[in-house]
């Protein structure tokens, strides 16, 4: 069930390297410029970054099976 009024907003890193997409609920009246400021601001890029290293990819699809002797 998805949660009404939820809005993705792309931020970017300070460094301005890296985007991240960041799904909030804002509330009516608020200037969405400086709420993505403030949140580009708080947001842990030290550990989206490390969580992004750390993904391994994984082939999908059938994969030849080992015949066992």
């Amino acid at each position: 069930m998805a949660i009404p009024n939820v809005k993705r907003f792309r931020i970017t890193s300070p460094d301005g390297l890296n985007t991240a997409t960041l799904m909030a609920v804002v509330p009516k009246g608020t200037d969405h410029d400086t709420f993505l400021k403030d949140a580009s601001a708080r947001f842990d890029w030290k550990a989206w970054n490390d969580q992004k290293a750390s993904i391994n990819k994984v082939r999908v699809g059938q994969q030849k099976q080992k015949k066992a002797k």
